[in-house]
């Protein structure tokens, strides 16, 4: 029961039937494709798709892999708590497209390269492109362990939906249409993941809209909570989510994601032509708009059904996390396998995010790695390489992912390295593009100026958070609930807790320009955006009590 008697709703068998359809579908697609390429033997084919996808799947593909389980969970959370101005992430997401589109993706397509990284030894020298491989790997494993630890962990404390099964199911499914299936199989089961997600928020959206009255009840209550209130032009970037923090803090920091991220350019670069990339991305752009208006009106719809009683202040769940599974049980409880087929959107995104992680860490150890070190490879000996590399690194997330449950505060620690790292790579592809002076020299200059910088700036944050008054959350109200201690009856303006989510999404988007000289006519430019963890208590560390923290750009990978 939760803290208000009630008995709190469980999964089902016809829950975990919906559940694991997917699980079955996604791993039938990689049989189908291993089936199909059998006798393709090219490392390029099982990599990269033999550069023959088009611009459909891919798009769908990008969607799923970039909003993931953050998108579920902890975007409606954000919407709920501090109002809908999480929507203006769409003007960023808008520039971001642009720009990758415009300027990154037509530079990688023409040069013919299969790892981002391999551009870095053309452009500048091998060190700085072993260097930059070395930091992606290690950054990538980190975080995608947790993508699959911290949505498993929320969705098992409200819903009993069964922790260790999750995680290993996740990690050896991904790991399976991976191997078997390369890229075709992650594109095309990425797109069959985002159906479900799509599937899922409308379940949730049109159940939600009925139990709440109506849509005119959810915008007159939302309006009357101030969570209709979007545009902030505070200049402070001490604050939360203002317009600047999130339009131009948000451009950069995606921008590092889908611009140079090596798992959204091996997939735009598997198109048949840079029209179908650019496209593709375009389409995603839709995507990426459709996912985040239907998180942003789930939080306003979670508001208004619980506008008398917030469960978290109450304490009827333990992180403002679980609000999103907890409000799906309360909706949904009551029709056998819809709470199932929520789960499955979200962790539609968390297998596409898992999925797209391994298949580009494999793609770059390969290319930057084992082919430099060992010559001339055969075509079948490098697939079977490649697909060695897939079950490696498919161990390593979900070994990592167990790790994450007994880290507690590392974890936080984890995403922060991966967000560190973000903005000097970003620095040291457009040094490549944007300025031709710029020498090998320069750019390892900068690039470990602009990493020890970040890391400053960043542990910093960790060790002296900042203030929770420039959080500014919105009133909770408390007043219809029925409190087993009876302590307090009001509404109240809740203080953050220590929520890894929240250190990371609270995030003060800061762009560091970091100009080195290296001689009189050489300057490196790194361009860093550091992840500034405001609101971070280093001294929580009960992993049963964890939030899910997912920084709201990264889905990656």
């Amino acid at each position: 029961v939760d803290g208000a008697g009630r008995a709190i709703r469980t999964f089902q068998v016809w829950d975990y039937a919906v559940f694991a359809c997917l699980f079955v579908v996604s791993s039938a697609i990689g049989v189908f494709f291993a089936v199909k390429g059998r006798k393709q033997v090219s490392s390029k084919e099982f990599l990269v798709g033999g550069r023959q996808m088009t611009f459909g799947p891919v798009a769908l593909s990008l969607t799923a892999s970039f909003m993931s389980a953050v998108t579920v969970l902890g975007a409606p959370s954000e919407v709920y708590r501090f109002g809908a101005s999480f929507i203006l992430f769409g003007i960023a997401y808008s520039f971001v497209v642009i720009f990758t589109a415009q300027l990154f993706v037509p530079v990688f397509y023409r040069s013919g390269i299969t790892s981002t990284y391999e551009y870095l030894e053309l452009r500048f020298c091998k060190v700085v492109r072993v260097a930059a491989t070395l930091i992606y790997i290690v950054q990538t494993i980190l975080y995608t362990g947790v993508v699959v630890f911290a949505p498993a962990l929320a969705l098992n404390q409200v819903t009993g939906f069964d922790l260790w099964g999750s995680i290993y199911a996740t990690g050896i499914v991904c790991t399976f249409y991976c191997t078997l299936g390369g890229l075709k199989a992650v594109v095309w089961s990425d797109a069959f993941q985002m159906v479900v997600m799509l599937v899922g928020f409308m379940t949730v959206l049109v159940q939600g809209s009925w139990s709440t009255g109506g849509v005119n009840n959810v915008w007159h209550t939302s309006q009357a909570g101030q969570r209709l209130e979007v545009f902030d032009f505070d200049p402070s970037p001490l604050r939360r989510h203002t317009f600047w923090t999130i339009t131009v803090g948000g451009t950069f920091t995606w921008l590092g994601i889908y611009g140079v991220n090596q798992s959204t350019i091996q997939r735009c670069i598997s198109c048949k032509s840079e029209t179908h990339a650019r496209l593709a991305l375009y389409f995603n752009l839709l995507g990426l708009l459709v996912i985040l208006l239907c998180s942003v009106f789930s939080g306003l719809i979670m508001y208004t059904f619980y506008a008398a009683c917030d469960p978290w202040t109450a304490q009827y769940i333990k992180a403002p996390d679980q609000l999103m599974p907890y409000f799906v049980m309360e909706i949904l409880g009551e029709y056998p396998g819809l709470p199932g087929l929520f789960v499955a959107c979200a962790f539609s995104g968390t297998l596409s995010t898992v999925a797209a992680s391994i298949n580009a860490l494999a793609t770059v150890t390969y290319e930057d790695l084992v082919s430099q070190c060992c010559g001339n490879i055969s075509n079948q000996a490098a697939t079977l390489i490649s697909k060695g590399l897939c079950v490696v690194y498919g161990v390593a997330c979900t070994s990592m992912a167990i790790a994450a449950s007994h880290m507690g505060g590392i974890v936080q620690a984890a995403l922060s390295i991966h967000g560190m790292c973000g903005g000097p790579m970003l620095g040291l592809f457009s040094l490549g593009i944007l300025f031709p002076c710029a020498n090998s020299k320069g750019a390892a200059g900068g690039l470990i100026l602009g990493i020890a910088l970040s890391f400053w700036v960043g542990i910093g944050a960790f060790l002296y958070p900042a203030s929770s008054n420039s959080t500014h959350p919105l009133g909770l109200s408390t007043e219809g609930c029925f409190l087993a201690n009876a302590t307090f009856n009001a509404t109240v303006a809740t203080p953050m807790p220590p929520s890894v989510y929240g250190c990371l999404s609270f995030t003060i988007f800061i762009l560091g320009c970091k100009v080195v000289t290296l001689s009189p006519r050489i300057f490196t430019i790194t361009c860093s955006v550091t992840y500034h963890l405001t609101k971070c208590h280093t001294n929580h560390t009960n992993t049963h009590n964890l939030n899910l923290h997912y920084t709201l750009i990264y889905n990656i990978q």
